[in-house]
This record gives structure tokens, sequence and C-alpha cells, in this order.
């Protein structure tokens, strides 16, 4: 049984050392990412069961979001394919790293018990005309530095917009790039740029807060982001009908 402080890789590994063929997971992409990673480390089939707050990566599969049932089909039938991964310093992430104000907010600790009331009153004193800088270095795809973003966002494949949210935002997941998304430093409204990339790297002068897959994590600079290509094999349970 696993219970909250259990080491969940811990855990994962253990059950692939005494033989299991398919490894899953039910929860959101934090937890995703984790059990994802050990499963692309023994090359096994993942099944993804959508039991978090928003379910990003479970979309992104194709996976039904609110047929949770259905999804264990997957651990006995279904197809399978390959989709990417992606990794900060090692770390692999389903779905997002998020810098800057998001980051910061989502280090709170009344963020998980109130989310969009923590965002609001946090907003204005993280990006309002007296907010301090972040202090995140990268370059564009021009080559050139850029500092002082106020928002800075890589994602496991590009994001794309989307009538049908609910149907995934990044198409199949296997593009084999980052998707980056920068807001820079503008009156009266930041400028945003949004561009794809293998690899990705941002430096500061100290700790970076990230908001890992929506979980709040400190890591040392410089980050160094990859594209984790075909990386892990996905396997999907067949529709059923209702």
């Amino acid at each position: 049984m696993f219970e909250r402080g259990d080491d969940l890789a811990a855990l994962a590994r253990t059950i692939v050392a005494r033989g299991a063929n398919v490894v899953g997971m039910a929860g959101g992409d934090g937890s995703q990412g984790v059990v994802a990673a050990v499963a692309a480390e023994h090359d096994l089939p993942f099944v993804c069961v959508p039991a978090g707050t928003r379910n990003h990566f479970a979309h992104g599969l194709g996976v039904d979001g609110t047929d949770v049932v259905g999804a264990l089909d997957a651990f006995f039938d279904g197809p399978e394919r390959r989709v990417d991964l992606a990794q900060v310093n090692g770390r692999v992430f389903v779905n997002n790293a998020s810098m800057g104000a998001y980051a910061r907010i989502v280090q709170s600790k009344d963020y998980r018990d109130a989310k969009l009331r923590t965002v609001i009153e946090s907003l204005p004193d993280l990006v309002g005309p007296k907010a301090a800088p972040f202090d995140l270095r990268f370059q564009d795809p021009d080559g050139s530095e850029c500092t002082g973003t106020p928002l800075l966002l890589v994602s496991n494949d590009r994001y794309e917009p989307n009538p049908r949210p609910t149907s995934g935002t990044r198409g199949n997941l296997d593009g084999g790039v980052l998707g980056v998304v920068a807001a820079r430093p503008a009156r009266p409204l930041p400028r945003v740029t949004e561009w794809t990339t293998p690899a990705f790297q941002v430096d500061s002068g100290g700790p970076i807060e990230v908001g890992l897959d929506g979980e709040a994590v400190t890591l040392e600079p410089p980050l160094l982001f990859e594209s984790l290509p075909a990386a892990l094999r996905i396997r999907v349970a067949p529709r059923r009908r209702r």
C-alpha cells in the first residue's frame, strides 16, 4: 500500500524488480512523471490512469479523463505507441516546467487548497509595475540574451491552440521537441514569444524555483532542459461504448 511520504520511484522500481511487465500510475502529472521515468528506464509499457486534477498528460495521450475505471483496461489490452518525455537536470517531466511568477505561486503553502485565489492574490506583487524582475537568463531563437522574464514555460512537445482542450493540446506527443513560451518585460503588457527546440538552458545567480508538472521544486542552475524523443511506451485502453 502506497502512503503519503513514500518514495514513489522506489516503489515502482520494486514492482519492476518483482517481474512486472507493465507499469501504471493513477494520479496527476507529477506522479505520472515519476513512474513514467521508471517505465522508460526499463522500456516497459506505461498506463496513464487519469486521477489527478487537470490530467494534462492523459489528455495529450487521448485518454478519457472522465473514465478512470476504463483506463485500467490498458493493463490487459489496448494499442501501444511511443511518446516523448522531457527532462531538466536529469528529472523527467511529462507536461511542463514553469519558472517565474507561476513557479513562485506554486511554491505557496496555500496553493494546493486554493489555487485560483492564490493566483489572484499573488499576481499583482509578482508581475505588477513595482515587481522585482526574476533572475532568469536564457537565449531566444535568434541567439539574443534574455533576462528578467516574469514567466517562462518549457513543455514536453509544443502546446497548440485547440478548441476542445479535453482532447489534448500537444498533438500526439511525438514531435521530439520542447515547447518554450517566454513573456518578455514590456509596457503596458509583457510580450510573449514561443518557439520549439530539442534542448534549452536557463541560468541564474541562485537556485531557481520551478513548477515541475505542477509540483514545487527548487533546482540549482544552470537548468538544462532536453527532449527525450520516443522514450516511453504508452498503452491506452480501447474506447468503451457508453
